[in-house]
């Protein structure tokens, strides 16, 4: 078994209690109160900034034939993804310039940034995040809520080209080759902060 394929089998359950958790459940049913996303959203902005940091750090270390895969998605991050997702916060009313970050996000972004400080290692730490919400935007989009604000939220995560990119991180991770036990312990911490990150402050 591939260590990315290892890693899924670990983190379905996980996953599980996520799609359990009343914020994303709120989500799913297009019903989960404005201020709970607001603020949800201006930590995610927070933690967006840090995973574009997480992408550049790992781009210094890749080897030529992934250098820029990872200088893609921070690009893309930063000018697509972070784009999208001003749109979507102002559509809520949040103020992502007067967002501070909460417990979840900084110990997330604290945790991430330093696993980046390893190639093969810090792949493993981000996966949950690209792997959760491409599983979680497919499984939502099965049932899509019908509010459009939150519809436009779980198909930007349910798109087959996100898809495609954490599968290529997926790629990724199994031709670094990590310590197999190292790879699966950073993963499932990265799936316990996808976790908490749900609770919002």
């Amino acid at each position: 078994m591939s260590i990315s394929a290892r890693l899924h089998a670990i983190g379905h359950p996980l996953l599980q209690a996520q799609l359990g958790h009343a914020t994303v459940q709120g989500i799913g049913r297009g019903d989960l109160p404005e201020a709970v996303f607001r603020s949800w959203l201006e930590q995610d902005y927070l933690f967006l900034l840090d995973y574009v940091r997480v992408f550049a750090r790992l781009a210094w270390q890749a080897p030529d034939g992934h250098l820029g895969d990872l200088v893609d998605l921070a690009h893309t991050t930063f000018h697509d993804e972070l784009s999208l997702h001003r749109s979507m916060s102002a559509e809520f009313g949040a103020d992502l310039e007067g967002a501070v970050k909460g417990p979840a996000c900084a110990a997330y972004t604290a945790f991430l940034l330093e696993s980046a400080a390893s190639y093969g290692e810090g792949l493993a730490a981000l996966y949950p995040c690209m792997w959760g919400y491409s599983t979680l935007g497919r499984i939502l989009a099965e049932n899509p809520p019908k509010e459009p604000r939150y519809r436009a939220w779980v198909d930007t995560y349910a798109d087959p080209g996100f898809a495609a990119l954490t599968a290529r991180i997926g790629q990724m991770i199994d031709e670094a080759g990590p310590d197999h036990d190292r790879a699966e312990e950073l993963f499932t911490e990265g799936m316990m902060h996808e976790l908490a990150f749900w609770d919002v402050p």
